[in-house]
């Protein structure tokens, strides 16, 4: 044995190298294996619930980076709350119905004109299951703990007769209708469409004004005047029964020499640049309200189109003059009911021109638009024509634009419990806050839903029909659905005829020869999805409603948040959800959104198998979660470095713990150094920062103050001069059980505070804590936060004496700059200060040299005595030197007392104790 090999040096079996790729799923078979799910909620059963509902991502792909993002926010709070005081179950869930089923089927080669509704919906039903499964594992993968042998699913039958209940009350109390409206209709899809459906693109469309010439004015406007409209769809004049007006706005009539034109006063010089009027008069001013009931022709067909008065119109663009068709757009219905107008859609399912649109049937609409402007053309009705690129609406699943098309349509009505929605949104609490007037904007402003598909694979209609068309949705025959649905899933409702599925003898004043037809539509998936609060949160055990927080994309303010909220209040008069949080968009590292296109995707099953879960967990926890947020290589590669600290802190931390047992030889905190008890009011400070944190979502905080805390506090601070205390002293020497004592509070506090966020490190550092009793860090609380009497007066004094260090260890960095000195410890510092900072250091009982980690220190005088080559600096002038004598071989300090031992010559007289009391063998 040599002298170096009495230092204390750290011994760990905890590798320097996470190899996290290769760890962590041995860690999750482990789990899996000893069912850590089931031994969590064992542990906390007898506490009150928090439930965390998911929100069921749609089961077709493979997981994306958004994905992760959800899962693993939703981990964070899960495993926090079962460490805080809470029983908190997670049921995954997953949505499964609707079109990108349908097309991934089509797209793979099947031939659903060759199969019965029903043959094709049990080929949708295998699929979403085999894309369950897939998605399971990769979602586990994450670290993502909960119950994912027991998921809920939208397609399971006990799922599905739920739903059908959520829509028999929903009937029941009148909210249930079916009317012919406009609805944004897909032709690619051929279906109707929610709003939660909708994205916006861009489109170049053709910019057209027309003129329709008045034939009944009434003695308002001489016959053959033009009023003028505007409109980006020419495809729609064939279905043109009006004009709208606004009844408060003035309106010009205009000569151009010849022809008079009707157009707003507060447009007139734009539409005249847009149609090349070289020069006009205004020969008179009308009010809208005076046009009402003025007849036009129409440009193309022999049919009236009838001026009306519309609060709807305004000045923003066009003409002031609205082009009304009914059967195409909301306000244009609206109005035109007002007004006994027809609702005309001579455009079919598949966006097709019919015959009611004579002269260009056959057409569809897009190409349409073409030859209707070439007629008006011909007609000498277009009066200008310019393509112009604007934000257009488009089909979510098929990327292709909508129009909006009247059909008929089951509807919920939203104006039937508007108020009641709005005082459910404000008693919610929202973060972030802005939610909250996101959401409410949108249900103050939002239409009726229409819940209507026309698909094949989703949940049906439960309406029938009797013979005289009346539509039948009573307690009885829902409730008969709703147990067939849950013996036999909702692939009965088209496997039996109509009669097998109404209650047996049922009868209805409008059948009188007992017949009865059933409706083909499904429901809309968002119908699906919000009706999870019935169908899990009512329905489980492992569950309650309300929820204490839904947590999705900021996508869902118009998407599950919403649904969610309509479909349970209308149950319910409540919300079903306490709170809800949101996150933003995860984009690549320039901020750009990811496309494969780009090539800017980071795929989280590479990310997983190149640097582990545990690094993806940690962007997630360093990212400003409720804006949009960046990753790339480069960003992963920095949040690398930061879980190579903390790797390294726990690893130092377990390895300086050898041979300690919390039971026998941890110190009490009054028989701790003032230095020692310091860190344990930053650390304590540090667990009640980060459990706030938690509490309110902020994990980039907990991201940083736990770097902050490894990095400052412990590693340039601490740790460094602690080495010295460590490696030197005898094993039980007081100072350093003292430090050990803190170490062993620090690593099993952090072990604790990291573990929702780094759950494979935390458990994999537990397994080597001493004395940990527990075999995984998440069977474990949180830890308290502790009031400690003189922790003021501590930091005060403490972080004073922190200022001091910074300026020592700039005018050693100056000096080991200029070769006047090589490590700290080859340095001699003397110290010129005034008296705060002369009588703080006198305070301190701790060894000076050893917290400057220098071999020499003094302080030699005031300010004003320091020498003029002194390091001037904010609490003190400095000189270092170079400190004499020789380096002890032992514990590397460079003193005059070396060799003062006879017999340990190359020893400083302090190590030369140690080694003659323990080591009696070198004698």
């Amino acid at each position: 044995m040599n002298y170096k090999e009495t230092l204390l040096m750290p011994k760990t079996e905890f590798p320097m190298r996470g190899n996290l790729p290769k760890r962590e799923p041995d860690m999750q078979k482990a789990w899996n294996e000893t069912d850590i799910y089931k031994q969590v909620l064992d542990r906390t059963k007898d506490r009150p619930m928090f439930v965390l509902h998911d929100g069921p991502p749609y089961a077709n792909g493979d997981i994306h980076i958004g994905h992760a993002l959800n899962k693993i926010l939703k981990d964070f709070i899960v495993r926090f709350k079962s460490m805080s005081g809470y029983y908190a179950p997670y049921i995954p869930g997953w949505d499964t119905h609707g079109l990108p089923i349908e097309q991934a089927l089509t797209n793979s080669g099947v031939n659903r004109k060759e199969m019965t509704v029903a043959q094709f919906r049990q080929l949708c039903e295998d699929y979403a299951y085999k894309q369950i499964d897939s998605q399971r594992i990769q979602f586990k993968r994450l670290g993502v703990r909960g119950d994912w042998e027991n998921p809920y699913i939208t397609l399971k039958p006990e799922y599905e007769a739920q739903q059908i209940k959520v829509f028999g009350e929903m009937a029941k109390k009148g909210y249930i209708y079916k009317g012919l409206k406009p609805v944004y209709w897909s032709p690619s899809s051929e279906s109707a469409l929610a709003e939660a459906e909708i994205e916006y693109q861009d489109k170049k469309s053709a910019s057209i004004y027309v003129a329709f010439n008045v034939k009944q004015g009434n003695g308002v406007l001489e016959e053959g005047t033009k009023i003028i409209i505007w409109t980006t769809t020419p495809w729609t004049i064939p279905a043109n029964l009006g004009i709208a007006v606004h009844p408060d706005l003035s309106y010009a009539v205009v000569n151009t020499g010849g022809d008079r034109f009707v157009v707003v006063e507060a447009l007139l010089e734009e539409v005249a640049e847009k149609i090349g009027w070289s020069s006009y008069t205004k020969e008179k001013m009308i009010k809208g309200e005076e046009l009402e009931n003025i007849v036009a022709a129409h440009p193309i067909y022999d049919r009236d189109s009838l001026v009306m008065l519309g609060e709807h119109v305004t000045t923003d663009s066009g003409t002031g003059c609205v082009h009304t068709a009914p059967g195409h757009g909301e306000d244009d219905f609206i109005i035109g009911k007002k007004y006994g107008l027809d609702v005309l859609c001579p455009v079919n399912d598949r966006g097709v021109m019919t015959e009611e649109a004579p002269g260009f049937e056959g057409l569809f609409y897009d190409k349409a638009n073409k030859v209707i402007t070439e007629k008006l053309t011909e007609v000498g009705a277009l009066l200008s024509m310019e393509f112009i690129t604007h934000s257009y609406p488009h089909d979510w699943r098929t990327k292709k634009p909508v129009i909006y098309r009247a059909t008929a349509q089951w509807f919920a009505s939203i104006d039937a419990f508007r108020p009641e929605l709005l005082e459910a949104v404000k008693e919610t609490k929202w973060v972030p806050s802005w939610g909250e007037t996101r959401l409410f904007n949108m249900i103050r402003d939002r239409g009726d839903w229409c819940i209507s598909r026309q698909r094949a694979w989703g949940v049906p209609i439960p309406v029938f029909y009797a013979e005289n068309g009346d539509p039948i949705i009573t307690d009885e025959t829902i409730a008969h659905v709703s147990d067939l649905f849950r013996k036999h899933g909702s692939n009965i409702w088209f496997k039996r005829e109509t009669k097998d599925l109404l209650p047996e003898g049922f009868t209805h004043p409008g059948s009188p020869n007992g017949e009865f037809t059933k409706e083909n539509d499904i429901m809309d998936v968002w119908f699906d999805s919000g009706s999870s609060h019935q169908a899990v949160l009512e329905l489980r055990d492992d569950a309650q409603r309300p929820a204490d927080l839904y947590l999705e994309g900021s996508d869902q303010y118009r998407g599950w948040f919403n649904s969610s909220l309509i479909t349970g209040v209308a149950v319910t008069g409540k919300a079903p959800y306490k709170g809800v949080l949101s996150h933003g968009f995860a984009l690549d590292g320039e901020g750009r959104k990811m496309s494969k296109s780009l090539g800017n995707t980071v795929i989280p099953s590479k990310v997983m198998d190149q640097l582990g879960a545990d690094i993806l967990r940690l962007w997630v926890a360093s990212v400003d979660f409720q804006a949009d947020v960046r990753v790339s290589d480069a960003i992963l590669k920095q949040v690398t470095e930061v879980y190579r600290k903390i790797r390294n802190t726990f690893r130092f931390l377990l390895g300086n713990l050898d041979g300690f047992d919390p039971t026998q030889h941890a110190v009490s905190y009054e028989n701790l150094r003032e230095v020692d008890q310091f860190m344990l009011v930053k650390l304590n400070e540090l667990i009640k920062n980060v459990r706030s944190y938690y509490e309110n979502y902020e994990f980039a905080a907990i991201y940083h103050a736990i770097n902050n805390f490894f990095t400052v506090d412990m590693s340039s601070f601490y740790l460094d001069f602690a080495k010295d205390v460590l490696y030197i002293e005898a094993e039980n020497q007081s100072e350093r059980r003292a430090i050990q004592t803190v170490l062993y509070e620090t690593l099993t506090a952090l072990a604790k505070l990291l573990s929702p966020i780094l759950p494979h490190t935390a458990d994999e550092v537990w397994a080597e804590v001493p004395g940990a009793t527990e075999q995984y860090v998440q069977l474990t609380d949180m830890p308290e936060y502790q009031e400690i009497a003189d922790a003021a007066s501590l930091t005060v004094k403490w972080t004073a004496f922190m200022n001091v260090r910074d300026d020592v260890l700039k005018a050693l960095e100056k000096a080991r700059n200029e070769k006047v000195i090589g490590k700290s410890l080859t340095a001699h510092v003397r110290l010129y200060a005034d008296s705060d900072v002369t009588d703080l250091l006198a305070s301190i009982q701790e060894d000076l040299k050893q917290l400057f980690i220098v071999s020499g220190f003094e302080v030699a005088g005031s300010k004003a005595e320091a020498p003029d080559d002194a390091v001037k600096l904010d609490t003190a002038s400095v000189v270092i030197e170079k400190a004499s004598g020789e380096t002890c071989e032992r514990c590397w300090t460079v003193t005059e007392e070396v060799g003062q031992d006879s017999a340990y010559s190359t020893l400083c007289l302090r190590c030369a104790k140690v080694v003659d009391e323990h080591y009696p063998e070198l004698n």
